[in-house]
Formats: structure tokens, sequence, C-alpha cells
């Protein structure tokens, strides 16, 4: 209850996203009093991840754009003389234009429900043509909970002494103790108990699985908790500022974490497989000899590029792509090097741009498997959960669907000094920090906003078909028109723990030009085919089939300095949400930033 929270704290963060996880949890272990209020009924904001049910309940409230507190006493009669109060958003206004296709079959029967789940799902689905987008006949009742992933606090514990073994990979949990990942009612065992039973993340249930290419609605609904959807798509980088923070922190060893196994390139209509360490250059089918050796001396520059500015300072203002030209690179060699490992567009970046983040992807390579990056199993909405875990190990309090009505400022020292919360009850701090999203139109009323766009998509097969159907792949599609960009797939398998086995899913992400579906679905409609039940039993598809589709729009709000905000406090900080980047430095620079600013410094690394 409000009136059992203390009345004062050092730090009061609003909204749970990976910056705010992060600086409460460095602002906890420094000795600080933290509050950690978010008035929703999930942790992560735009950074969560869903089970399926819970994705479709998270859509229906974006659909009734609903604010998040109906009723709370009125905040200004609880304002004296000498304060005044910054209204704080009620309704959260990040994501738009939000479309959902099912091109299952849909068989949805009465009794059908998710696995494990504590509701019965009574939503009926009405027959939705691949063109039209799905009503909200799709979605669940509204009495259905947001399905989160949950786990207990495990105590403090010393930090691992070798930081570059502090970090595992591909099930092997860091500290070796026996812990649980907890989903409501659901407890996967840790690596030991899983490796007597052929390395099988989780425990099968004796549900039948669906059959190969016939994948229906009501078996999407039933393995519904197999699937954990993130909002965002982001990889880690094995040498990137998140993994040194999990590390040097210790926060890592409540995650775990898989090896992308594949970088794909999409050219001539075709995906196909990029080589990126020196045994996947000299193995590779796809180069000749000729090109292996040029390849290999250019990436060799790359890496040591700094030490020759003689070879690259006449160039400095040219696009990168102009720059691989002059190093004679075939044309497979410039669309490899400039798509599949700078990852950069034709114009968008320079030659020292395009230097600097080919050296970051080969500096990367080989410190945890054959590719730069990582990803979390159970989804990225698992990373501000593993902060939040550590923040409250260290005494932090959190209060989820606990919103706050205000700040409240001291009209003398143009400080804020409070917060007033749903309850009308006022809490006292020395420091806020508050998610951009819960900033009022008035106080953003100068504010620009980009526009990420985002498509998730739950396919039968890998748009690159192998021996192994267990393949973690990232795909960069180059943009074809003026004004338009380049559109990042990253495909997770089943080992992932964010989908049923017999499915991928398909994350795609751009910056904005229009809407999300007309940004992603001319990509969409080249890498995949819609399902269709016509189709004959052991006809040979090409592509992928999709099963369902979601579309919709989120707010950067990254670039943003601080002079954009209205008559914002000295001592209250706007966190971002989630940027369009592949990496998650820009949440690590948030929590440096703020360290710099405060005293007593918070401290994680």
């Amino acid at each position: 209850m409000a009136d059992s929270l203390p009345s004062e704290f050092d730090v009061i963060v609003i909204g749970t996203g990976l910056p705010e996880s992060i600086i409460a949890a460095a602002c906890s272990r420094s000795g600080q009093r933290v509050l950690h209020v978010d008035s929703r009924s999930y942790y992560g904001g735009n950074w969560a991840s869903f089970s399926f049910s819970g994705l479709l309940s998270w859509l229906k409230e974006h659909q009734e754009n609903s604010d998040i507190v109906n009723e709370c006493p009125s905040w200004q009669e609880k304002i004296l003389e000498n304060e005044e109060g910054i209204a704080l958003s009620r309704t959260d206004k990040t994501i738009q234009h939000v479309e959902v296709f099912c091109y299952a079959s849909q068989d949805l029967h009465e009794d059908v429900e998710e696995a494990g789940a504590l509701q019965k799902n009574h939503a009926s689905v009405t027959s939705v043509n691949s063109t039209e987008p799905a009503d909200s006949a799709c979605l669940p009742t509204e009495d259905e909970s947001l399905s989160t992933t949950s786990c207990e606090i495990p105590t403090e514990q010393t930090p691992s002494s070798d930081p570059e073994r502090a970090l595992e990979v591909n099930y092997v949990q860091v500290t070796g103790e026996k812990e649980y990942h907890c989903d409501d009612k659901t407890c996967f065992p840790s690596t030991e108990e899983k490796e007597t039973s052929e390395n099988v993340p989780v425990a099968e249930d004796t549900a039948e699985q669906p059959k190969k290419n016939r994948i229906t609605y009501s078996q999407i609904i039933k393995e519904g908790r197999r699937f954990n959807i993130d909002l965002v798509s982001k990889l880690l980088y094995s040498r990137g500022l998140l993994i040194e923070l999990l590390i040097k922190s210790n926060v890592s060893r409540y995650a775990e974490f898989k090896n992308i196994t594949r970088i794909l390139a999409f050219r001539e209509g075709r995906v196909k497989q990029v080589p990126c360490s020196r045994a996947d250059v000299f193995n590779s089918k796809q180069l000749t000899m000729v090109e292996k050796r040029m390849l290999m001396k250019f990436l060799t520059f790359c890496m040591e590029y700094e030490e020759h500015p003689d070879e690259y300072k006449a160039y400095e203002e040219i696009a990168f792509s102009e720059y691989l030209k002059t190093q004679k690179l075939t044309p497979n060699l410039q669309y490899f090097v400039l798509h599949s490992m700078a990852m950069t567009s034709e114009t968008g970046s320079s030659t020292l741009d395009g230097l600097r983040a080919t050296k970051n992807f080969l500096h990367c390579l080989g410190r945890y498997g054959n590719t730069p990056f990582l990803f979390p199993l159970y989804g990225q909405g698992e990373l501000p959960q593993c902060f939040c875990r550590m923040c409250a190990v260290f005494g932090g309090i959190y209060c989820l669907r606990h919103s706050v009505q205000c700040l409240v400022v001291d009209k003398e020292s143009g400080k804020c000094k409070a917060i007033i919360d749903q309850y009308g009850q006022r809490i006292i701090s020395k420091h806020f920090l508050v998610e951009d999203s819960y900033l009022s139109e008035n106080t953003c009323s100068h504010v620009q906003y980009r526009q990420i766009s985002r498509a998730v998509l739950i396919t039968d097969r890998s748009v690159l078909k192998t021996d192994s159907d267990q393949q973690i792949s990232i795909l960069t599609v180059p943009a074809e028109e003026p004004g338009t960009f380049a559109v990042r797939v990253i495909e997770l398998c089943s080992s992932t723990m964010t989908c049923m086995k017999g499915s991928y899913l398909v994350h795609l992400t751009c910056t904005s030009s229009k809407t999300a579906r007309e940004d992603l679905e001319p990509v969409v409609q080249k890498l995949f085919t819609p399902y269709t039940e016509t189709e004959i039993e052991n006809e040979k598809v090409e592509k992928p089939r999709l099963l369902w589709g979601l579309y919709f729009n989120m707010r950067d709000s990254s670039d943003v300095s601080r002079n954009s905000y209205n008559d914002l406090p000295s001592n209250v900080y706007v966190c971002s949400g989630p940027d369009c980047a592949l990496g998650n430095d820009n949440a690590v620079k948030q929590m440096l930033n703020r360290r710099r600013q405060w005293h007593p410094t918070p401290v994680l690394l």
C-alpha cells in the first residue's frame, strides 16, 4: 500500500526501462535509498518481452489508448504556496500505427487456452484476409493479466575475479549455483539439471508438438508461454559497453546468453551467409581464392587503420561505400563489408565511421564465439529485470502499477523536491529520473522525435535453411529507394527460449520514413510468403511461410537534448527509450553521464 512507503528517498526512478534500471542498480549499490516505480504492470517499459497472450493484452491497451490511471485524487490541492507542480502524462503515446495480421489457420476453439496460463483465453478469432489487419476480436479479454518474466532475487555474492570468464554463454551459468528462471507458475532449472536431458533448456511437457509447416493459431495460443516477444530488437556486442557492465557488476549471473550463429546478406534476391572469422573466410565456397586474400588484407588493415592515417585521410569526407571501391575489393566483398560487417548504408556513413564500425565488428569476433554478437535467453526484456534484481538486492524498493501524478518544484531553488503519487502521497527525494514517455505534452512541446519501424513475425522455418534448425541469424537488407533506410532482420530459433519448437521469431527494425507497415512490408514480401491452407503437404516452398505478424511504430527519444524540454528542474534527469541502433551502448552511456553529474557518485562498474 502507498501509506506503507517511506516518505523520503535519495533517488526516485520513474519507469523500469533499461537505462532507468541500470541507473537504479548503480545508485542502490552505492548506498543510496532508491524508490523505483512504474505505472505499468510489467518491468521493462518499451524494452519488455511478452508471452504471446501477454503481447496481445499489451496491444489491446494501446489500441484502446486508455489512461494509465483512471481515478486519481487531484494533486493541485497538495501543492503549497511556495511550490509548483509539473504534471506527468497518464497516457503512453510512444506506440503508434499498430497493425496485426494472422495468416495461420484460425481454428480456435472455445476450450483453447495458453498452456500453464492462470486464465483461459476466451477471445474469438475471426478469419482475416492476408491483406487486412486483424481487429480487436483477436485480442484477449480485459481481465487477462500481462504475462511477464519474474524471478526470486538471489543473495549477493562476491563478483568473479576473472572478467573474461565471468560471462558464460550457451547455457553455462556464471556462478555454478543452482538458480531458477521463474515465469509465473513455470520454473526452468539451471544448467546442471538441464544437462541430463540432452541440453534441452526447458523441460518439455507432454503436449503434442505441431506438425511441420502446419502450425495453426490454436497451437500458437496453446504454446503461447514458449514465446518471449521483444518490443525492441537488439543484440549485445561481445566487447560492448553493456557486456563489460554485466561482467564487472556481476549482474551477468542473473542471465544466460547464446551466440548469434550466422551473419547473413541479401543480395541479388537471395539470402547468403557472410564469412566473418578467418576460418569462415578460408572455408567459404562463395569467395574465390583471390577474393579471400583481398578480404583478409583489408580486414587486417581495418583492425589497425588508426596506425596508418595516410591510407584513408584523403577519403575521410566521402561515403564509406565510395572508399571501398578504391580498395581493390570486388563488388561482392564491398557488399559484405558495407552491409554485414560495418552495417552502414550506402550514403549515410563517412569513411571514418565505416572503418570504426568495421574495427568494432572485428574486435568483438571470437570472444564468445564465431560472431561478434550475443543474445539473452528469454529475450531482451531480461536485461532490465537483471538490473532491477541487483537494485533490490541492495535495498531498492519497487512498485509496479504505481503511477506518479506530478513533480513538486520549489519556486525559490527551482529544484524538484518531491513527487505526488496516485494516492496523493508526497514522497521527498534529492534526485529524480523520469522515463521520457512519462513527460507531458506541455513539457515536450518543442521536442522533435524520430520514430522506429518495427515488425514481429512468427514463421515456420528459417530464411536460410541448413542442416541445423537451431540457427540465430542477423541479416541487413539495404534500402532501395532514396529517403528509406536499411532494414535489420534478427531471426530467433526455439533454443533462445523466445518461440515454440518448429517456429521462428523474426524481428525487423529500421528508422521510420513512413508507417511501420509501409516501411517493412516490402522486405517481408521479399523474404517470406503468407501461409495458405490450399498448399499441398509436400509442395516445395522456397520462402518461409508467415503464420502471424505485427507492425508498429515506436518513439525514438535518444537524440533529444535536455534543452528541448520546457522548465525541467536541474535535479530531474530524463532517460530515453530504445534507439534504432543494434547495440545497447546508448542505455549504458546514460548511466555513465548521470555518474559524472551526481554526488555522491553512483558506482556500478
